[in-house]
């Protein structure tokens, strides 16, 4: 599993004091630097872009086709689309929020890796073969010849809403360190900074997508996850050097280092609480329903999938994509434990103890911003650059094809190749200014779930995954449904997500209960991101299979192509 679903963590302890303009970023990040960007890491970055742009000109080649531009040409090595699909799996809220995980909680984040070997094991195994021998340029095309156009539409729509939240809010997470970078502060003084970071991100984003296409961003995405890696590496080497103890001491200070009724080194949960997002019982069933919908139904993470040669080698990516992710979420959450003993232990630290103040919301980025030597703070911001516009570019791409060909070419299906390709485009472009302004509300943006800006980015495509998984299954397993239940499901996932949301939840059981008493728990219950999919994910279904399909439709999974 991609380490990019963390949204349902709990935050443990008191929640931290908070900028009112943005949940999530400190507001003990100085606005004047202490340490500030030099020439040594203006280098760094300037040799970052300039690896990009190189990449790109000597891998693309301007696209022939617009099966070309959207899925490569089904020409991609497998090795690559994995490498492509965990880059795009991260993100800005990975990078800054998986270590804040482990700096305040444990370690029971990575126990929802198994739900998603579990779910990319079906995924390979059902759902890829059948996109390939329909050879789908988006996984709503199948939807498509299931249940008909309207179907098609809608879950390709339901999919759009859903990646302008998410990605729009990753924008905004990582527009905060891209306007410390170009104007010395995050926005809290100068708004219009961070709007012009907003900005500049996504022009370089756009202008990046439209010259090679799928081929040029999957390559891409390979030398950013290389990039990735060197930064949090050096960024966990650096802390290994600063505390002034050896690995074993740590590592004995931490597991004695208690936290709830276990310590911080603890992986595997067996709570029964509801509200618990990581447990044992939530990564067999609700991270495994998550990762269905991620890499069974979401355009973004699939499409790389579709550009491999075969289905069996697009399957391999997805397994590939989630193992790797295993070690990297893990160095992630190593640097959180690391950032717990520099910042809140000083009887380790002694004399090495910083001074000043941090708060447990994005506690990696204080760092980078107060501790980096001049150089290693320039290739940090390169490796969290790389996260942003790996997930960036994948949207706009993805978006742009689901816009082609779910809801351009159906309607003006006669037009030259070169037109939909010049349409395409032309959608990555729109999708780009819709993004921008989204993540520019953002500034604004009050989560009523008191929930970081980093996990409502990350725990809001669980409103549009309901519906999309419920659907897909009533495709792939059943004989039922017609497009009206289709559309009807797709509703259903959305307004039962909606409800389940804590401060919805409890504002309409004291509407419709007023005398049922919050001592007995009912008001205050709050079910974790994994408990409220299963549900709306068991209800979309049940709308989705309560018509019956015409008398000649059939499970397409068992159909040979046509």
């Amino acid at each position: 599993m991609g380490s990019w679903y963390h949204a349902g963590a709990l935050r443990h302890g008191p929640p931290p004091l908070e900028l009112a303009w943005m949940p999530g970023i400190p507001s003990d990040v100085d606005a004047s630097p202490a340490s500030p960007f030099h020439a040594a890491d203006w280098l760094v970055l300037a040799a970052y872009f300039g690896v990009l742009v190189l990449t790109g000109v000597l891998v693309s080649r301007k696209p022939a086709s617009a099966d070309a531009y959207f899925v490569g040409e089904r020409q991609m090595p497998a090795w690559a689309v994995a490498l492509s699909v965990l880059a795009t799996a991260l993100s800005a809220a990975t990078f800054l929020g998986a270590p804040q995980q482990s700096f305040s909680g444990d370690l029971t984040y990575l126990s929802a890796n198994i739900g998603g070997i579990l779910a990319v094991l079906v995924v390979g195994w059902f759902f890829i073969p059948v996109f390939y021998r329909y050879r789908v340029v988006t996984v709503y095309e199948l939807l498509g010849r299931r249940f008909g156009t309207a179907a098609k539409m809608a879950a390709s729509w339901t999919f759009v809403i859903g990646r302008v939240f998410a990605n729009g809010s990753r924008l905004f997470i990582a527009a905060a360190p891209a306007a410390l970078l170009l104007f010395g502060d995050t926005g809290l003084d100068h708004p219009e900074h961070l709007y012009l970071a907003i900005v500049a991100v996504t022009v370089v984003g756009i202008i990046y997508t439209l010259v090679g296409g799928i081929s040029s961003i999957i390559w891409t995405d390979v030398i950013q996850i290389v990039v990735l890696l060197g930064a949090t590496l050096a960024a966990a080497a650096l802390l290994l050097h600063r505390i002034p103890v050896p690995v074993g001491e740590m590592v004995s200070t931490l597991a004695a280092t208690p936290f709830k009724d276990h310590s911080k080194l603890t992986v595997l949960s067996f709570s029964l609480s509801p509200g618990a997002s990581f447990t044992v019982f939530t990564a067999v069933i609700g991270w495994t329903l998550f990762n269905l919908a991620a890499y069974g139904t979401d355009q973004d993470l699939a499409q790389r999938m579709l550009t491999c040669k075969d289905a069996v080698r697009g399957g391999r990516s997805a397994l590939f994509a989630i193992l790797m992710g295993i070690p990297v979420t893990m160095l992630f959450m190593v640097i959180g434990l690391l950032l717990y003993l520099y910042y809140r232990r000083p009887d380790v630290m002694g004399a090495s103890a910083p001074t000043y103040p941090v708060k447990d919301a994005e506690v990696f980025l204080s760092f980078i911003h107060h501790e980096m030597p001049s150089g290693l703070r320039g290739l940090m911001m390169a490796g969290l650059f790389s996260v942003a516009f790996a997930s960036l570019l994948s949207a706009l791409n993805a978006m742009a094809s689901a816009f082609v060909n779910d809801f351009y070419r159906p309607i003006w299906k006669t037009m030259p190749d070169r037109h939909y390709l010049l349409v395409g485009r032309l959608a990555v472009v729109g999708w780009g200014v819709v993004l921008a302004l989204f993540a520019c509300g953002c500034v604004s943006w009050k989560n009523a779930n008191h929930e970081t800006l980093i996990e409502f980015a990350l725990g809001v495509m669980t409103f549009a995954y309901s519906g999309l998984l419920a659907v897909f299954l009533t495709a792939l397993f059943t004989r039922r449904g017609t497009a009206f239940s289709v559309i009807a499901a797709l509703v259903t996932g959305f307004a039962v997500t909606w409800l389940l949301q804590p401060p919805v939840w409890h504002d309409l059981t004291c509407w419709l209960f007023p005398d049922l008493g919050t001592h007995r728990g009912w008001h205050g219950l709050v079910l974790a991101s994994p408990w409220r999919l299963l549900i709306a994910t068991g209800a979309a279904f049940a709308v989705s299979c309560s018509a019956a399909s015409p008398a000649s439709s059939e499970a397409i999974s068992g159909e040979p192509a046509p």
